[in-house]
C-alpha cells in the first residue's frame, strides 16, 4: 500500500452529489474535474464487470463508475507513486465506505508489455472494460514546474498507441474500451484503435451550441466487426447562461450515461 506523507497538502472534494470523495492533492500533480466525470458516463449503466481505469489520479473515473454501476468492480491503475498514495486515501475515506468492497489500487505502468505487464498485474483477458484519460495536453499547453502535474497532464509520444496496446491485451473479448481525448488527436486514436476494437462510437462534448468542441469520447468494443459511427454531440452549457444543460448535469452527477445506454 502506499501511504501520503503526513502532512501532504490535500482536499477532500464530493463528486456524484455526494455519492462519493476524493482525496486529491491541493497544489500539485492532477485535480480530477468534468473530464473523468464524462469518461466514466461512457461506461454503459447495465456494466456489472471488472474494470480497469488506466492513469487513475485519485480515482476520479474508476469510483463515478461503481457509483452508476451497483455491480460493477474496478482496479485504480496509475504509475505515479504519489498519486496511487492518494488513490489509496480516496478508498480508506469513510464516505466511500459502500464502494471499498468493491475497488483496489495497482501501481503499474499501463505501457509495459508482455510478460512485464503481466507480472506487473494486467495479466491478459483480466478485465471486461477500460477506460482511459491519458495525458493529452501538448507540452505547451501545460508548461509548469511542477512535474507531478506535467506527468499527468503532458503527452509522451505515441501515447494512444501504448495505451490502447496494453487495453487490447487486459481486455477480454468483446470487452469494451473508453477514451477521453482532445478533438485534433481524433486521428491518432482512431488509428490506435483500428485493428484492435471495433464498432467504435464518437461523440463530441462542445461547451455550448455555437462553439466548437473541446473534448471527443471514443468508445469501441473487441472483437466487433461494426462500422465506426458518429453519436449526437453533448453540449454542456445552456445558450446565454453558464448552467449546466438537463443533459450534462445528470452525466456529470452519475444520474445518466454518455452515450444513453
Amino acid at each position: 500500500m502506499n501511504a501520503l506523507p503526513a502532512g501532504t497538502a490535500q482536499t477532500v472534494d464530493a463528486f456524484h452529489r455526494g455519492r462519493f470523495f476524493l482525496v486529491q492533492p491541493a497544489a500539485s500533480g492532477h485535480r480530477a474535474g468534468m473530464d473523468a466525470m464524462m469518461l466514466a458516463a461512457s461506461v454503459p449503466s447495465a456494466f456489472a464487470g471488472r474494470l480497469a481505469d488506466f492513469g487513475a489520479g485519485a480515482g476520479a473515473a474508476g469510483l463515478a463508475v461503481l457509483s452508476r454501476c451497483a455491480a460493477a468492480e474496478a482496479v485504480l491503475v496509475e504509475r505515479s507513486p504519489e498519486m496511487a498514495a492518494f488513490a489509496e486515501a480516496t478508498l480508506a475515506h469513510p464516505g466511500n465506505a459502500a464502494l471499498q468492497g468493491r475497488a483496489s489500487v495497482l501501481q503499474a505502468d499501463v505501457t509495459l508489455t508482455g510478460r512485464a505487464r503481466g507480472a506487473a498485474g494486467l495479466a491478459d483477458n483480466g478485465f471486461d472494460f477500460v477506460v482511459m484519460n491519458p495525458p493529452f495536453n501538448a507540452g505547451a499547453d501545460r508548461a509548469t514546474p511542477d512535474a507531478l502535474k506535467r506527468a499527468a497532464h503532458v503527452m509522451e509520444d505515441a501515447l494512444f498507441e501504448r495505451w490502447v496496446r496494453s487495453a487490447a491485451a487486459v481486455v477480454k473479448p468483446r470487452g469494451g474500451l473508453a477514451v477521453i481525448a482532445r478533438p485534433e488527436q481524433l486521428a491518432e486514436l482512431v488509428a490506435a484503435v483500428s485493428g484492435r476494437f471495433g464498432g467504435a462510437e464518437i461523440l463530441a462534448i462542445h461547451p455550448r451550441a455555437d462553439a466548437a468542441a473541446i473534448r471527443i469520447v471514443l468508445r469501441a468494443w473487441r472483437g466487433s466487426r461494426a462500422k465506426l459511427s458518429l453519436k449526437p454531440p453533448l453540449v454542456l452549457h445552456e445558450s446565454g447562461s453558464d448552467r449546466f444543460s438537463a443533459r450534462a448535469d445528470a452525466i456529470n452527477n452519475g444520474l445518466a450515461s454518455l452515450f444513453g445506454d
